[in-house]
Formats: structure tokens, C-alpha cells, sequence
């Protein structure tokens, strides 16, 4: 989490009161003797610095602890196995969705999957280990789920009761920008200076257009127009935002929205219509409000690394045992068009940026310009046998491991395409260049239901754009599926 201290947007604020919008004035210490909370001297350090990492470390750190006091007191002296329940037992917790950052942290929300998480992460260990010697007996294990049970909510509850304390104290604070400066977005600005809990500070909104009747009811200043969205949150150390629209147009607030990708910041969303938003277990809430916290973007993902980790070990390996392959395609190009065995051509790929993208040569073409402006070649004549067996498997595609080994591209991504074309798809296809802000791929979502050569490129870009939203390691291995299942089809092209 941000070292955000409020930045003065909530601390000591003088009365204020226009219309129907009004702040308690309500003063750092007046709030913390309210809730009953710690002196600042006494706060411990190291929790502060916990909780500054994220919620979910921290909460990690409390149910490891949990596990070690009740396998102490229950089964003191047991064997190594109880290790494996204990990573068993995170693992279920992680996918509980009990370690995601929330908003708000409530013992009676999470008690139900914290009750089912145990007796999985239990039956798990008596199914896998009860087979080995030394293993526990059954009476015992039972006592044992039943004081884990017990120690997990103990500690969960004190754990989040030090969350609220340690942010209505002000040891953590999330510094918060507004986007939309309407009756809603005073609202939400409103609610988080008088309920500190939240952890969250507002220091400003962002909107166009703003009539002067609504200004004197802002309750933090504006601080200038949407476009300004990634400049101020740079510029005032900003680590959320809250879209509470206003007078921007949603076509282009998901654009400037797509600003923040690439920044540290968490995007919550007010629904439209939110009074009647049906709130589930993954919305956050504010006083009444829901929130949709807006997924972080893939590369700021753990599993992202992994990825291009998984891109070169893959491509390496594919690259060696496919050598008699690729050396039977060098020699039957080779025969068939004469020299130059490699096709290289200029592409797209990530942020835009050019690079040249490896190919078994199909056909000569006449020269460069024909290269990058000739759409598709699939049925020109020059197009030899060979030449047309390598399109229709894929085969002519395979030079471009070495792409992927260098970092130009990844094995699963959207297609890049020639600068030519990519000048007049962006013009006239909405969000088309918001392809590039992931590295260009040997297949993607959208060649994996079949749109390639002469099909619609605004479809591409809407399946694009999907995929580097909803991206996960799953995503990318049923792309690879489909897409070797085509290959086996001869579906190329």
C-alpha cells in the first residue's frame, strides 16, 4: 500500500457547508479519539510497514502465524507434512479471494469461505497424508482443524481491527483523485473525508465543464480536465482513482481511463444506475455506495513475469526439437525461390514501436513498398507450392521463435501488423492502437477463433483488446490449444 498521509485533503478541514453538501469538520485527532484508537507513539512500526506493502502480505503473515500456534498446541512434534497442508491452506485462502485488497474488511463476510477454506485445506491433508507413517490420529486432526478454525478468526479479527485503527490513525492512507465532479462524485469525495476507515484520501477532482453552482459544493479542488488524469496522478503521488463519471463521454473516458495502465494506481468504478447494482462479494462499497475495482493491468502482474519467462524456455525448446523441421523448410524454400530463405518485414509491436518480425519466405515480393502495403498474398499467383503448404500449416510462421527469444514478441499476444496499415485502421477503428500496449504475439485470441487474413479488423481489435483485459496464464495455454488445433487442420493463412 502507498505511504499516502492525506496530503492536508482530510486533516484538520474547517467547516464547510454549500447547498445540500456539507463536511463535518471533523479534526485528525477528533476522529481518532472517536474510534477508540492507538496514539500515534504507540503504534508499532513494523505494522505500518506491513500494511504499507498490502493487505494481502499482511494477512498472509497473520494466518501463518494462526497455523503455527494451532499445530503447537494440537500437534506438537508432527511431521514436515503439516509444511504442505500449511501452503495447501494459503493456496485455497488465495483463490477464497481472502487475501485481495478491499475497502472494507469484515469478519462476518469472510466467515463462511474462511470455515469452507479450512475444512478443504483439512480433508486435503488427511486424504494426501494419511497414507504415510507418523501422521497424526484422526481424534487429533480433528482437534486440530477445530483450534485452527478458532486461532484464523482470532487472528483475522484482530488483524482487521489494526487495519481500521492503522487508517483512521493515519499510519496508512491512499492518496485519491475523483474522476467526474457530479453530484455523485461529491458524494463519494464527501463520504471518504468523514469516514477515514476507508483509508482513502481524496485531494481532488477531475471533470470539463464544471458550472460555477456545482463548483462551490466541490469539497476538495479540481484540479483541471480528464486529459490531465496521468499528469496529476504522477505529479501528486496518486494511488487510486474513483470514476464517478461526469460530463466526459464513456467512449472516451475508457481511453483516458487506459492511461493508468501503466501506472501504479488502483481504478474503482461507481456503476451507472448503481442503486440498483447488485453487490456481490467482489465489490467493493463505501457508506452505501458500490465500487468495481477495476483489474490492474497485466503486466503488473506477478504471472506476468512468468510469462516471458515461460516465452523463452518454450520457444528455446521448440526451437531445438523442431530443427529438423525448420531445416527441411530453409532447404524447400530454398529450392523452390532461390536465395533468401528469411523474410524480414517491419511490424507493430508493443507501444507502438517497430521491429522486424522473422518469416520463412512465401514468395519475392516485387520490392519494399509492395512488402509493406500488399494485404495478403494467399492467392497470388507467384505463390508456389511450397510457399502455399508453409501458409496453410503455419510453418512459415516458426522463424519468429527467435522474435519471441529476443523479446520482440511473446508466444500468445495480438498479431502484429505493418505500419502502412496500421496508420489506417487506427483512423477510422475505434481503440484499434490500444493493441500495442502488450508485445505482439505468434498467435492471440482473436487468430484462435479464426480471424485471420481477409476478415474484420475491428473484430480483431474488439478480441485484442479482450484478451489483454481478461489476460491470465489459462487464457494463454487455451489459445495455444485452439491454435495447434488449427494448425493439425491446416487452417492458415
Amino acid at each position: 500500500m502507498a505511504d499516502a498521509t492525506g496530503g492536508g485533503a482530510a486533516s484538520g478541514r474547517g467547516v464547510r457547508r454549500a447547498g445540500r453538501v456539507s463536511l463535518d469538520a471533523v479534526s485528525h485527532e477528533g476522529i481518532t479519539r472517536a474510534a477508540g484508537v492507538w496514539p500515534t507513539a504507540a503504534a508499532p512500526a513494523t505494522v505500518a510497514w506491513w500494511l504499507r506493502r498490502g493487505v494481502g502480505p499482511y494477512l498472509v503473515l497473520v494466518d501463518v502465524v494462526a497455523f503455527a500456534v494451532a499445530t503447537l498446541i494440537t500437534l506438537p512434534g508432527s511431521p514436515p507434512a503439516h509444511a504442505v497442508a500449511l501452503l495447501f491452506l494459503l493456496l485455497v485462502f488465495w483463490r477464497a479471494g481472502l487475501y485481495r485488497s478491499r475497502l472494507t474488511l469484515s469478519l462476518l463476510d469472510d466467515l463462511p469461505y474462511v470455515l469452507a477454506a479450512v475444512v478443504v485445506a483439512w480433508l486435503f491433508k488427511v486424504a494426501v497424508f494419511s497414507v504415510l507413517p507418523g501422521v497424526d490420529a484422526p481424534a487429533r486432526q480433528v482437534v486440530h482443524v477445530v483450534v485452527l478454525l478458532v486461532a484464523v478468526l482470532t487472528a483475522r479479527l484482530v488483524a482487521y481491527r489494526v487495519v481500521h485503527t492503522a487508517r483512521c490513525r493515519g499510519l496508512v492512507r491512499h492518496r485519491t483523485v475523483v474522476v467526474g465532479a457530479g453530484l455523485v462524485g461529491i458524494r463519494v469525495a464527501v463520504t471518504l473525508l468523514e469516514r477515514r476507515n476507508y483509508g482513502l484520501d481524496p485531494i481532488g477532482f477531475l471533470d470539463t465543464d464544471v458550472p460555477e453552482d456545482r463548483r462551490v459544493l466541490l469539497p476538495v479542488p479540481l484540479l483541471g480536465g480528464y486529459e490531465r488524469l496521468g499528469q496529476v496522478i504522477r505529479e501528486q503521488a496518486v494511488r487510486d482513482v474513483i470514476v464517478a463519471y461526469g460530463g466526459v463521454d464513456e467512449d472516451e473516458l475508457v481511453d483516458i481511463l487506459r492511461t493508468c495502465d501503466r501506472l501504479d494506481v488502483d481504478v474503482f468504478v461507481v456503476p451507472r444506475l448503481f442503486e440498483l447494482h447488485d453487490v456481490n462479494r467482489y465489490t467493493d462499497e463505501i457508506w452505501g455506495i458500490p465500487l468495481v475495482r477495476r483489474r490492474r493491468a497485466v503486466y503488473r502482474s506477478p504471472w506476468w513475469r512468468v510469462k516471458r519467462l515461460v516465452d523463452v524456455v518454450v520457444s528455446l525448446t521448440t526451437m531445438l526439437v523442431l530443427t529438423p523441421v525448420l531445416l527441411a523448410c530453409a532447404v524447400a524454400v530454398r529450392l523452390e525461390g532461390g536465395p533468401g530463405i528469411i523474410f524480414r518485414q517491419e511490424r507493430v509491436g508493443l507501444d507502438g514501436r517497430p521491429f522486424q518480425v522473422l518469416k520463412f519466405r512465401s514468395l519475392k515480393p516485387v520490392d519494399d513498398t509492395e512488402s509493406q502495403t500488399q494485404w495478403n498474398i494467399r492467392h497470388d499467383d507467384r505463390l508456389g507450392p511450397v510457399g502455399r503448404f508453409l501458409r496453410a500449416t503455419s510453418l512459415d510462421e516458426l522463424p519468429q521463435l527467435w522474435n519471441i527469444v529476443r523479446g520482440d514478441m511473446s508466444l500468445v499476444g495480438p498479431r502484429p501488423e505493418r505500419p502502412h496499415f496500421v496508420d489506417q485502421f487506427s483512423a477510422h477503428i475505434p481503440r484499434y492502437t490500444a493493441r500495442h500496449r502488450v508485445p505482439a504475439g505468434l498467435t492471440g485470441w482473436a487468430q484462435s477463433h479464426g480471424l485471420r487474413g481477409d476478415t474484420s479488423i475491428e473484430d480483431r481489435a474488439r478480441f485484442d483488446n479482450y484478451y489483454i483485459e481478461n489476460w491470465s496464464p489459462w487464457l494463454d495455454m487455451k489459445i495455444v490449444l485452439k491454435t495447434v488445433g488449427q494448425v493439425l487442420r491446416r487452417q492458415g493463412g
